[in-house]
């Protein structure tokens, strides 16, 4: 019962999850869906793109390199934007861009044009994971906050799944290009967000503040890149980017060129490496859920490493290992979903980003440190390329593995923030 007298409680502060707070996680959910399903579509019509176009293995790394760098610039900007303009519209904004951007793939001629409407989808890419992120950290309370964090994050492997059944089971027979052109779907979302979501009242409640004190006495930082990179914030900044940079690291490694490994090393059919992709994927949906529930257990730092480690080991068998253990393919097949499993870790951004952020700049940090990472994966694909002239798609794709130990290790530089509130004005995270 609401009496009249007593202030509303803000979404991340009600006991039980309303309507509300369903619409924002599922709204959210399916622009991560779309999104990554936009982004990764590409791996898996690479082989039939490279024919047509007459593109080697090198240009073909370059094209997908490029989407992932153009995913840094869209989440600096829009996370700068989702700070000053709010989560609502950024959201809107985002799903439009990659949308369009798929779309005109399809139309490309050449490397040239290829790129520029990859970059382009890429941009788009880059803006909605933070912002999507961000809504959820703000809206749902602290004890719950990692799992359903966790089960937004789970919208990559549904996104890369989608994928691997729209490029490896659908492209044979209607085409790659119409493969890019039916992509535009998600753009409807745009609809519902529009009339189904609130925006984040911790947000709204720090804009309303800052309107009725323009110059108020505990001044907060300003919606500006820069600040990042300031003596408050700079140590933070660096440790949340080079995090976001290993784990970036050893999933794109490992997935850029997993499907073509599977055709051309391991001689699967396109429909058999998707449908072997799809196991990783299954694991890493998995992964995601029980991630948030780790996080949530028994805190952010054991939670990373746990998962980072299960990657690794994954990632040796199917690769380095993979002589060994072929006569088993059930064995193989469970270290496929381990890779998948191990991914889980991807879960922990979300929660562990908005707790160590004010709500100023909280958006603006989660895009950048986490798009900025993903834009430095231009090398990924190009990496395992050049390494496999040298020692087989195997060996590039096995540097997978270093960068995932490595993530499980660099974690406990930050401070454990399980449990912590989230609020309008600034908090201070105290290590522990």
């Amino acid at each position: 019962m609401q009496i009249d007298n007593l202030p509303k409680l803000k979404l991340n502060e009600q006991e039980s999850l309303s309507r509300q707070h369903y619409d924002i996680l599922f709204m959210s959910w399916a622009g991560w869906v779309f999104d990554f399903y936009d982004l990764v579509l590409y791996t898996f019509l690479l082989i039939p793109i490279g024919k047509e176009l007459g593109l080697n293995n090198i240009q073909t790394s370059w094209i997908f390199g490029t989407s992932l760098a153009a995913t840094a610039l869209g989440g600096a900007l829009f996370g700068v934007l989702a700070d000053k303009y709010g989560r609502k519209k950024v959201l809107e904004w985002t799903i439009l861009l990659f949308s369009l951007g798929t779309f005109l793939s399809g139309f490309a001629t050449d490397l040239w044009t290829l790129i520029l409407f990859r970059a382009i989808t890429g941009f788009g890419v880059g803006g909605e994971w933070a912002t999507g992120q961000t809504y959820i950290g703000e809206t749902f309370p602290p004890r719950v906050r990692a799992r359903f964090a966790a089960f937004m994050q789970s919208g990559a492997p549904v996104g890369f799944a989608l994928a691997a059944l729209v490029g490896g089971l659908l492209a044979p027979e209607i085409g790659w290009r119409a493969c890019f052109y039916i992509s535009v779907l998600p753009a409807l979302l745009v609809v519902f967000i529009r009339r189904r979501l609130p925006e984040s009242d911790i947000w709204q409640e720090r804009k309303d503040f800052l309107e009725k004190h323009p110059d108020p006495l505990n001044k907060e930082p300003q919606v500006n890149f820069r600040i990042l990179f300031t003596s408050q914030y700079r140590y933070l900044f660096v440790i949340s980017l080079l995090l976001a940079v290993f784990d970036m690291a050893a999933y794109w490694i490992t997935f850029s060129w997993l499907p073509g490994y599977l055709y051309q090393e391991r001689a699967f059919s396109l429909a058999k490496s998707a449908l072997w992709v799809i196991i990783a994927q299954v694991g890493a949906f998995i992964g995601n859920l029980a991630f948030g529930w780790t996080a949530d257990k028994f805190g952010r730092r054991p939670a990373y490493s746990i998962f980072s480690f299960l990657m690794a080991i994954g990632l040796v068998m199917i690769t380095i290992m993979w002589s060994v253990i072929i006569s088993y393919p059930p064995i193989i097949l469970s270290f496929m979903f381990l890779v998948g499993f191990g991914t889980g870790m991807f879960a922990g951004y979300g929660p562990l980003f908005a707790e160590l952020y004010p709500t100023s700049i909280r958006s603006t940090a989660m895009g950048t440190a986490y798009n900025f990472a993903r834009g430095i994966q231009f090398f990924a694909p190009i990496l395992v390329a050049v390494t496999a002239q040298y020692y087989g798609l195997s060996g590039g794709i096995s540097l997978a593995a270093i960068f995932a130990v490595l993530s499980g290790l660099w974690i406990w530089l930050f401070p454990e923030t399980k449990g912590l509130k989230i609020r309008a004005m600034s908090e201070k995270v105290n290590s522990h």
